[in-house]
């Protein structure tokens, strides 16, 4: 099991390694977009780039390099930015990291802050949003597809599997949509736009009603149907009934053995699904206003900061990779008989 362990987590990280090469690579490859703004206030940027490696300056203009991509003129000095080829900006990106965790700093969004501490400053608002989420969303989704397989074929089974299709069917941004239109503009319930921490508490606490319920419910409606199929299809299963005919209620039987045995494939996506929601939502958060990392990948690549935007491409990546990590490895925690290597 160590061994299997060890290898996954390898394996995540050459995974991560080559995503984020790539995409350092080809967005490199684009076009440099064009500078805005005093040039007093990006002059900054530009030095910094150039202490990274990713610029290189000249006080004349130098025709074997091609044209310059901004030049700055301060007094009797003048400054000419020039690119290297992006394979040496690739390694000297890959060096600043790995040496001194050093991402650069972020061109439009806020001028000349570390990209790192501006994920930092969201990461929380995603988190909270989505921690909460997952609160509502896994008890209510257990206990619908419980209700849904203890009524197999009947009325209430029906009604619970229509409406589970129906709403895992909706896109969030349909459903956000509504939910603002109804509850805030037209009637006034709830706050239009994802309140600040200088508002009241009670503000506060009514920003999070539409975006935890738009999250929570795709989730809700995914795990219903998915502990509806494993537990019909456990309760249908030989050891139920030799359970049955030893002396077990229907309820001691399912919920000593049934249950036990449906949640084994369910506990370890409900851990996945927790590390993958982290990640934050683009369309939701920006639709609702929301200042998290889901909202800042949409700026920082519509404002072209490409500092700010491996950096949330970085997160991304390691939740996706960590939470298939974990989907992988809680299987042999939560069931002993599948562990690699296990004595027999």
């Amino acid at each position: 099991m160590v061994k299997y362990v060890i290898k996954r987590i390898v394996l995540a990280l050459i995974t991560a390694f080559i995503i984020l090469s790539l995409t350092f690579i080809l967005i490199e490859l684009l076009p440099f977009p064009k500078e805005s703004g005093a040039d007093d206030k990006v002059f900054p940027y530009y030095e910094h780039q150039v202490s990274l490696g990713f610029l290189v300056s000249y006080s004349s203009p130098q025709e074997n390099l091609g044209q310059a991509i901004w030049s700055y003129s301060k007094g009797k000095i003048s400054y000419y930015y020039y690119r290297p080829p992006v394979m040496q900006r690739y390694f000297q990106w890959m060096g600043n990291i790995i040496t001194r965790w050093d991402w650069g700093v972020s061109r439009f969004i806020k001028p000349n802050v570390s990209a790192v501490n501006i994920i930092g400053s969201r990461l929380g608002n995603s988190i909270k949003l989505n921690v909460f989420s997952v609160i509502v969303s896994v008890p209510i989704g257990i206990a619908l597809g419980i209700w849904a397989a203890l009524k197999k074929n009947k009325l209430t089974d029906h009604i619970i599997s229509t409406a589970v299709m129906i709403l895992i069917s909706l896109p969030s941004f349909v459903l956000i949509t509504f939910l603002l239109l109804i509850l805030c503009y037209q009637n006034r319930w709830l706050p239009t736009q994802w309140p600040s921490s200088s508002m009241p508490l009670a503000e506060q606490v009514k920003g999070y009603i539409i975006p935890v319920f738009c999250l929570s419910l795709g989730s809700i409606c995914g795990y219903a149907r998915f502990v509806r199929a494993e537990l019909c299809e456990v309760m249908s299963s030989e050891y139920l009934l030799l359970a049955r005919t030893k002396g077990l209620t229907r309820r001691q039987a399912i919920l000593r053995h049934a249950m036990r045995n449906a949640m084994v494939p369910i506990f370890p996506s409900i851990l996945a699904e927790f590390i993958g929601i982290l990640s934050g939502s683009m369309i939701l958060e920006n639709l609702y206003g929301i200042t998290g990392i889901g909202s800042l990948f949409v700026d920082a690549l519509n404002a072209k900061d490409y500092n700010v935007l491996f950096v949330d491409m970085a997160i991304f990546t390691t939740m996706g990779l960590l939470a298939g990590v974990i989907l992988d490895l809680s299987y042999g925690f939560i069931d002993p008989r599948i562990r690699m290597g296990a004595k027999k």
